[in-house]
């Protein structure tokens, strides 16, 4: 029997299979974690400033990296303290990861 895809962008299936995948194996190693999130410090707020300059810069100059962007999308996640803000970061995060990891499966 075959399934209707839920996903329309281009390499989002296969990311969201394999990160299916990892998040089963920690879970089986791990069990269910529970953390607090640590964001929101200073240096993490300065960092996020620096990452985005960098990423301007770098795209001004055309010379852009997948490096420049996640860092960028990371460090603005680290420097959120408001769940909701700090939520959309991170799916910003996992969506350049996806974005990165389709671009190599390219290659």
């Amino acid at each position: 029997m075959s399934y209707p895809t839920l996903f329309s962008t281009p390499g989002v299936k296969a990311f969201a299979e394999a990160i299916d995948a990892e998040r089963a194996r920690q879970i089986a190693r791990f069990g269910d974690q529970r953390h607090h999130d640590g964001t929101g410090l200073p240096i993490d707020q300065y960092s996020a400033h620096r990452y985005r300059d960098l990423a301007d810069r770098n795209t001004a100059a055309g010379v852009l990296t997948w490096r420049n962007v996640l860092l960028e999308e990371v460090h603005e996640a680290l420097a959120e303290t408001e769940p909701c803000a700090l939520r959309a970061e991170l799916v910003q995060v996992a969506a350049v990861c996806a974005a990165w990891i389709h671009d190599l499966d390219r290659r």
